[in-house]
């Protein structure tokens, strides 16, 4: 059986590393081999950064809570737990929201935290 040259489809595949490759620095946008590796490479930081999203925007919203319910006088956990006490269920995302946008609407919210933790 004679041997099967696979110019083409070899240089298609490489074609479509190198394209996902484009504006890396150095060698890396050039070179398949090494274009090949940091494609891989990339494609793992995409997976983890996915779900460290996630994180990242917890914690940022909780720091913006933080600083609100210090600005009316508790501290973040004894604002979620006055909330919970309180049976009002808002998530974290929305405080956050709150604590930028609407400073009254979070101001009543502290408020109601507070009136639950002392009684």
């Amino acid at each position: 059986m004679p041997r099967v040259k696979g110019g083409t489809v070899t240089r298609r595949r490489r074609k479509k590393v190198i394209k996902l490759a484009k504006g890396y620095f150095g060698s890396k946008h050039t070179l398949y081999k090494v274009a090949n590796q940091q494609v891989m490479k990339s494609y793992m930081y995409a997976y983890r950064d996915r779900r460290q999203k996630k994180r990242d925007f917890r914690k940022l919203w909780i720091t913006r809570i933080n600083a609100a319910a210090r600005m009316n006088g508790l501290s973040y956990s004894r604002l979620m737990h006055g909330l919970k006490l309180a049976g009002i269920e808002v998530n974290r995302k929305m405080l956050a929201d709150l604590a930028i946008s609407d400073e009254k609407a979070f101001t009543q919210l502290a408020d109601t935290a507070k009136s639950k933790l002392d009684s």
